[in-house]
C-alpha cells in the first residue's frame, strides 16, 4: 500500500467514524440543572453520570434513533441511480488500494472484534447496561435481522464487486455485522465511557475501509452495511420488551446458547434457549 493509498484510507475511517460517534453522542443534551436526575430509556438508552448531569432526549416515534441508519441505507440505493455518487464509487475504488496485490484477511476476523467486547468488558469488570441474558437477546435478534435483510438485498439487487467475483456487492455483510457489535457496545457501555462505544466504531468502520481496499465492495456498499447494522441493533432495542413477555421471564433467561459458526462463504449463527 502507498503512501497515498494509507492516508486516503485512514482519512476515510476517522471521518465515517467522528461522524456516527457524534450522531449518537448529539442525543444527549448537557443539563445545567444540578438537581435533575438523568433519565434512562426503558430499551436501550443510556446516562453518563460520571461526566455530568445528562438527559437523554425522548422522541416518542423513536425517528431520532432511525434517522442516522436511514440516511445511509438510502445513500446507498440511492447511489445504484445517481450518477455522481456512482461515479464516487469508481472514482474511490480507482484511488484506493490500487497497489494492494494480496488480500487483507484481517476484515474476516476484526467484524466480530466489536461483538465480543460486549460480552468481555463485563467480564473484566465494566458493567454493562443489560444483563448477559438480555445482552444475547439483543445481539441475536440484531444479528438474524441484519443477516435477513443483507441477504435479501444481495439477491435482489445484484451488483458488481468490484473484483468482478460475483453481482453480490451490496450491501456489505461484513460492515454490517460490524456494525452490529459497534452499535451494541455503545449502546451496552455508553454509560460508563463512551470511548469504548467509539472504539468499536473504530473498529467497525475499519472493517468497511479493508472490504474497500480489498476490492470487495464500493463505498456505498459499505455505508449501506452500516446503516443496516445500526438499525438492526435500534429494532432489537424496541422489540426487547416483547422479547420479554415471549420468553416470560423478563429477560432472565435460564440456559442460552448462542454458538457461531464459519465455513466458507458461510456463516451460521445457531441459537439454543431451554425454558
Amino acid at each position: 500500500m502507498t503512501a497515498t493509498d494509507m492516508k486516503t484510507m485512514m482519512l476515510m475511517i476517522f471521518s465515517f467514524t467522528h461522524f456516527i460517534a457524534l450522531a449518537q453522542i448529539d442525543s444527549i443534551t448537557h443539563v445545567t440543572d444540578t438537581n435533575s436526575t438523568s433519565i434512562l430509556d426503558e430499551t436501550c438508552g443510556f446516562n453518563l453520570p460520571n461526566i455530568a448531569k445528562f438527559n437523554i432526549k425522548r422522541d416518542k416515534s423513536s425517528a431520532q434513533q432511525f434517522m442516522i441508519p436511514a440516511v445511509f441505507i438510502g445513500y446507498g440505493i440511492a447511489t445504484q441511480f445517481v450518477a455522481p455518487l456512482k461515479e464516487l464509487d469508481r472514482s474511490l475504488h480507482r484511488n484506493l488500494g490500487q497497489s494492494i496485490h494480496h488480500r487483507i484477511t484481517l476484515d474476516d476476523y476484526l467484524q466480530y472484534a466489536p461483538a465480543v467486547n460486549v460480552y468481555a468488558l463485563d467480564l473484566l469488570g465494566v458493567k454493562a447496561k443489560h444483563s448477559f441474558g438480555d445482552r444475547t437477546l439483543l445481539m441475536a435478534s440484531a444479528y438474524l435481522l441484519t443477516a435477513t435483510v443483507v441477504q435479501t438485498m444481495k439477491h435482489a439487487i445484484g451488483i458488481k464487486r468490484p473484483d468482478g467475483s460475483n453481482t453480490k456487492s451490496f450491501p456489505s455483510g461484513h460492515t454490517a455485522t460490524a456494525f452490529v457489535g459497534a452499535h451494541l457496545l455503545f449502546k451496552e457501555y455508553g454509560n460508563q465511557n463512551p470511548w469504548i462505544g467509539i472504539g468499536g466504531y473504530l473498529a467497525a468502520t475499519t472493517t468497511g475501509a479493508l472490504r474497500m481496499v480489498n476490492k470487495k465492495h464500493w463505498f456505498s456498499d459499505v455505508v449501506a452495511g452500516a446503516g443496516i447494522g445500526i438499525m438492526s441493533v435500534e429494532i432489537a432495542c424496541l422489540l426487547l420488551p416483547k422479547m420479554h413477555q415471549l420468553f416470560g421471564n423478563n429477560g432472565k433467561v435460564k440456559q442460552l446458547v448462542v454458538l457461531p459458526s464459519i465455513a466458507k462463504n458461510q456463516y451460521v449463527l445457531s441459537l439454543s434457549y431451554k425454558w
